[in-house]
């Protein structure tokens, strides 16, 4: 069987639908409905200050009503509200243009929101800010105040979600009231809690300096009161300085009281194993290196040039002489 040509092929990917990253980011009704608010609003703006613009405006407005309220306006406005290509936008304003008209010509006055109307009142697709799914319910920690003000309510504004707080950085609890290790309240009251980062010597902490951390943070000890940063051979310590280590870092021991750089070259055992390898010691390692006129291969390091700037014998780059002939 043939492959098909490469033309075919692209007319078929077209065809086939969308992976589902693409589907997932289909808007929601509420999000559809929102931004046709949104657009309804911005052209009330954009025609706030116009009139019928005919010769006698004092004449029109009499006999016509007010341009302000008048449908002539709301055509101007609706006939803004979608792009050419936005099927979506038009299939909803075809679908609810009854309803917005309805708001305009006898409703405004008593519901002056018309997201509220519209959207959450009418469509049911959305809910009041603070609230969530089907029934609208009050996100955890009221609806006035959603997770303290502390975090996201999930399907906050719409008809999804569980209500759920997701705490912003440093809150933690059902209601984001609560403060994560590394940060402190500075301020709790039955409306507000506010959580300040700890010093950056501090695990936990009551208040903003090394003074007054609960425990210390990793590489950090407490000393005089106060989290001091530990020597950086430490791997624990009880003080400042190589002096109180718990323990050193490898590559260090223990020398009279203190962690001390390990030379591992001057020890009887080799640590560069390969054949004429220099090694070099350096703070906490050491390195293996082929010394100058060496090739540095896997297994050893070979000469290429004998001393005095010869070429070394075996080297492929050495020409041969009158006794290798």
């Amino acid at each position: 069987m043939r492959s098909p040509a490469p033309a075919a092929l692209g007319l078929l990917l077209l065809l086939l639908p969308p992976p589902p990253a693409e589907a997932a980011k289909k808007a929601t009704p509420c999000k559809r409905c929102r931004e046709l608010v949104d657009k309804f609003n911005q052209g009330m703006v954009d025609t706030a200050k116009k009139n019928f613009g005919g010769g006698n405006t004092a004449w029109e407005e009499k006999s016509l009503s007010k341009y302000e309220s008048s449908e002539v306006r709301l055509l101007e406005i609706t006939e803004g509200l979608c792009g050419s290509s936005d099927f979506e936008c038009h299939s909803l304003l075809e679908e609810h243009e009854g309803h917005l008209e309805a708001w305009w010509l006898r409703l405004k006055k008593d519901f002056p929101d018309l997201f509220e109307w519209f959207c959450v009142k009418t469509l049911k697709v959305c809910c009041s800010p603070g609230t969530y799914g089907p029934d609208c319910l009050a996100c955890q920690g009221g609806s006035q105040r959603p997770c303290s003000g502390n975090g996201h309510c999930s399907g906050d504004g719409s008809r999804q979600g569980d209500g759920s707080c997701q705490c912003h950085l440093g809150y933690q609890g059902a209601t984001c009231s609560d403060c994560t290790d590394g940060y402190f309240s500075s301020l709790r009251n039955e409306t507000h809690s506010v959580c300040t980062a700890c010093d950056g010597s501090c695990k936990t902490c009551t208040g903003p300096s090394n003074k007054d951390c609960g425990q210390c943070a990793e590489g950090w000890a407490q000393e005089d009161g106060a989290c001091v940063e530990c020597d950086s051979t430490c791997v624990g310590c009880t003080g400042k300085g190589p002096g109180h280590c718990k323990e050193c870092v490898p590559g260090y021991t223990k020398e009279s009281g203190q962690c001390a750089d390990i030379d591992e070259c001057a020890r009887p055992e080799k640590a560069c194993t390969r054949q004429n390898e220099n090694c070099y010691n350096t703070p906490g390692s050491f390195v293996c290196v082929c010394p100058e006129g060496f090739e540095d291969t896997e297994d050893a390091c070979v000469q290429t040039q004998a001393p005095g700037g010869e070429v070394a014998e075996g080297d492929p780059t050495r020409q041969p002489s009158r006794e290798d002939l």
